[in-house]
């Protein structure tokens, strides 16, 4: 009963943004981000801790000032995600601008496949529905939600650009095979990772648990490896940005995985410390530490864990 009610739910407010502006989407969301901030204190706590890990020297307001937005910002996402998935694809394009595509293409041409790497931050589900329009329709690695009725729906939008969805569980046969046919696949690099794949690399000077598939797929195949980030500019309007690819280590780089995982988060942190607003601080990123008490469920559940 309680997933019905959720798809519901969602259903409704897909069907309730469709036919408001952008701006009320905007304020709206808003709206939704500050009464999460309310009720949800359990994220909260989690978010006023990492912030404050973060930027030990902000005062305190400084701080809850950045927690606020973070949470309108999600508030934001979700409406605007909605909203956006139910434009044409000419009216999406129409609302975007691209930032660095050239290094795309050229990573294309090398013919070796790309990864392209980003975090929860600004309105990264945005970009890969537009990114296939643009470009080329890429693969993106996933967690399934625990709703099967809303991990349905989600799906359906990430693809209906062209996009493919690959659930984590098995995938890393799945990634090479693209990678050697010159296709590109999404990978989101913000996430506490408890498999086997797992290595500690610094996040805002803090040990946090990293995936290292991407680097290590990266010095196998040769691919090139691009952060990406999609940024509001305001009025429903993002700039999509595509940095240049993260140079890998050289040869003689002692545990290359490492020092290459090291880069591509360095990347997102420089993004992060420029916005902070747009990142999601309520992950509980870095584990240790964390009592059980103050523990909250994740804003992203997964069916199962990743492996």
């Amino acid at each position: 009963m309680k997933h019905r009610l959720e798809l519901l739910a969602v259903r409704s407010l897909v069907a309730a943004v469709r036919l408001m502006p952008f701006a009320l989407v905007d304020r709206l969301g808003a709206l939704l981000g500050g009464f999460f901030y309310v009720v949800d204190g359990p994220h909260r706590r989690i978010a006023e801790r990492n912030v404050a890990a973060a930027f030990p020297s902000r005062p305190p307001s400084e701080r809850r000032v950045i927690v606020r937005r973070a949470f309108a910002h999600f508030g934001r996402l979700l409406l605007e995600l909605l909203k956006f998935s139910t434009l044409s694809p000419t009216a999406m394009l129409a609302r975007v601008e691209f930032e660095g595509e050239e290094h795309v293409r050229f990573a294309y041409a090398q013919a070796k496949g790309v990864l392209f790497v980003t975090g929860h931050f600004g309105f990264w589900e945005l970009q890969a529905l537009v990114h296939a329009l643009k470009l080329k329709p890429m693969t993106v690695l996933a967690r399934a939600l625990d709703n099967p009725g809303l991990n349905a729906l989600l799906e359906r939008m990430r693809t209906r650009t062209g996009n493919s969805v690959v659930y984590r569980q098995g995938t890393i046969r799945r990634v090479m095979r693209l990678l050697h046919e010159g296709q590109s696949v999404g990978v989101l690099i913000d996430q506490h990772i408890q498999s086997k794949d797992a290595i500690y690399v610094d996040f805002f000077d803090r040990p946090a648990a990293t995936t290292s598939v991407v680097a290590a797929l990266a010095l196998r195949t040769g691919a090139p490896v691009i952060p990406l980030f999609a940024l509001p500019t305001g009025s429903g309007r993002y700039r999509m940005v595509y940095e240049h690819a993260v140079t890998p280590p050289a040869e003689e780089t002692p545990n290359r995985v490492h020092e290459f995982t090291q880069r591509c988060t360095d990347v997102l942190e420089m993004y992060v410390r420029r916005n902070p607003e747009l990142w999601l601080w309520m992950h509980r990123r870095w584990r240790d530490g964390v009592s059980q008490s103050e523990a909250a469920g994740e804003l992203f559940p997964a069916a199962s864990p990743d492996s």
